[in-house]
């Protein structure tokens, strides 16, 4: 019997919540990993569809290209990105084609930045990118004197 795999798009409710109930104070920053579609699929945003098909890495690039001003608008900023692969310790099945550090000086930013009505008018090019997702927010520790 096959099974199917569970795939994680979008926050839920309850994790949402719970990210509150965390209180954090200060930044937060947000590890991204990103599997890719091998061609974006547009059915959801026929709006946002390019003329010829692209990769789900092409959607993304485009997404990041319209997230960056809203991100540094709302005080956050792109930490990191780079390709990503196989784990050196971890599932050898699992894969990762992209991870990104996301900083947002505190949850009410980033909430602010992910609710911007502008914003969210180009995430039909994540949505038609990406295949599965993690998203963790990071609260930085006092540094090690």
């Amino acid at each position: 019997m096959a099974t199917e795999q569970i795939t994680y798009l979008q926050p839920t409710e309850a994790a949402a919540r719970a990210l509150f109930m965390r209180a954090i104070e200060g930044d937060v920053v947000m590890l991204n990993l990103l599997r890719f579609r091998a061609i974006a699929d547009y059915a959801a945003h026929p709006e946002l569809m390019p003329d010829t098909p692209i990769s789900g890495a092409q959607a993304f690039d485009r997404y990041i290209a319209h997230t960056l001003p809203y991100l540094r608008e709302s005080g956050g900023e792109l930490i990191f990105m780079g390709d990503g692969g196989s784990f050196l310790i971890g599932p050898e099945s699992e894969r990762w084609d992209r991870a990104m550090l996301v900083r947002q000086s505190s949850v009410a930013s980033f909430m602010a930045f992910a609710t911007n009505e502008a914003y969210l008018n180009g995430l039909g090019h994540r949505d038609a990118a990406i295949e599965d997702s993690r998203l963790l927010p990071l609260v930085p520790l006092p540094q090690p004197i």
